[in-house]
């Protein structure tokens, strides 16, 4: 859940620079200009249909993290949208978008490492994937490519930050994953042990009391 907020924050990062956004956020502004709403509620309604429609391919309901992931990054895009200012010079926005894809990276990687399940996209990447055979890479690439189109053609802001981020975020992410994953593991593993001790002290005042 802390992964979703951060990776939140990155894409109301990235939108707020105005120089380009994510395909998929492409695609949630454009509805937002031609159908009013936010950009969150529009995270949230292609979400919900991306898993209707993986579900349907795969026939098996999917994980709890992609209903998570779907309802929370919707709800904190916009409640960061409603803070976030744009900068008045370039140079910031720069900054700012920079900022904003880097922080994704490691807000991706910190709700991947738990391994609780995909988000809604990834879900139907995995589901077409599955059907079809095809390597992951072209699927996703067309799936990025098919709304990135219609994002533009419903008038969402395809610009150098776009690119920016297609070539950048999976460099990224190869290097966040990494790290969140042994972060996350250490977690457990503490987790893990604190459990234990808890429950050897249990069992130990248990075997006193009837001592």
């Amino acid at each position: 859940m802390v992964g979703l907020v951060i990776m939140s924050f990155g894409i109301s990062l990235m939108i707020k620079a105005e120089l380009g956004s994510a395909p998929w956020d492409v695609f949630h502004i454009g509805l937002t200009m031609q159908f009013g709403l936010t950009v969150g509620s529009w995270t949230i309604i292609s979400g919900f249909c991306i898993i209707a429609v993986a579900t349907l391919i795969t026939k098996e309901w999917p994980k709890l993290g992609a209903f998570v992931n779907m309802v929370l990054v919707g709800v904190f895009i916009d409640i960061f949208l409603y803070f976030l200012v744009t900068p008045s010079t370039i140079v910031l926005k720069i900054i700012m978008l920079i900022v904003g894809i880097i922080v994704m990276g490691y807000g991706m990687a910190l709700y991947l490492a738990p391994k609780c399940g995909a988000g809604p996209r990834d879900s139907l990447m995995l589901a077409i994937t599955e059907k079809t055979k095809w390597k992951v890479q072209w699927v996703r690439g067309a799936m990025e490519i098919v709304v990135l189109t219609i994002g533009y053609l419903l008038g969402g802001p395809v610009f150098i930050g776009t690119l920016i981020f297609c070539f950048g975020i999976g460099p990224i992410v190869g290097i966040t994953l990494p790290q969140c994953q042994t972060l996350v593991d250490y977690l457990l593993e503490r987790g893990e042990i604190h459990e234990d001790i808890n429950k050897g002290a249990v069992r130990a005042h248990h075997h006193d009391g009837i001592s």
